[in-house]
């Protein structure tokens, strides 16, 4: 994935999220991830070089209060974000279509899973009826015993490579979006509803 900020890009983010309100440097992080929608998760080793530079340019100041470095911009900074409205919405936009990118891969990979489920669904219940009665299977309740065992196993494969994928990914340093999880309850809670319905059938 090419870098979401662009050369010069995150000079002025940082300053157009300072002309906000003043913030510490964590909260100026998170509010980039957040922004961001987990394409970018900031380094302080990356924030923190630049807000030193933008207070050497006397576009920013900071104040110790506590534990906590407060930073806020000044009336130049200020002078710049306005100058630069044009190049900050052409970064708002971008940030806009990385969001949204990622937002249809998910719903593409929920959309194929989906599909898949439906198909061994459709494959297993079409196979359990070619294939003759044994007289074991004669008792439903050992077929159906036969097939929760089955059901289980799918289910439990499917949380240990969701589970994997996620823990992978955060490792990597990638952020979780809230929205993606809730794409996962949704697709889960259809995914649900489907096989409710074929049981009622």
């Amino acid at each position: 994935m090419p870098p979401v900020f662009s050369h010069g890009d995150l000079r002025l983010y940082l300053l157009s999220l300072l002309d906000e309100g003043p913030r510490h440097g964590y909260d100026i992080m998170q509010a980039l991830t957040d922004r961001t929608g987990g394409t970018y998760t900031p380094s302080a080793g990356t924030i923190y070089p630049r807000l030193a530079k933008l207070e050497e340019e006397g576009l920013v100041t900071k104040t110790v209060d506590g534990r906590k470095t407060i930073y806020a911009i000044t009336d130049a900074g200020r002078a710049e974000v306005a100058a630069r409205a044009g190049d900050l919405e052409g970064i708002e936009a971008d940030l806009a279509d990385s969001v949204r990118l990622i937002a249809d891969e998910v719903r593409g990979s929920v959309r194929d899973a989906m599909r898949s489920l439906r198909a061994d669904l459709a494959a297993a219940a079409k196979s359990e009826a070619s294939q003759p009665s044994a007289s074991t299977s004669d008792d439903p309740r050992v077929r159906a015993r036969g097939e929760v065992q089955r059901a289980e196993t799918i289910v439990a494969e499917f949380r240990a490579r969701i589970r994997a994928d996620l823990r992978m990914h955060v490792a990597r340093g990638g952020d979780l979006p809230a929205s993606v999880v809730d794409t996962l309850s949704s697709a889960l809670d259809l995914a649900s509803r489907e096989v409710t319905r074929a049981l009622r059938g």
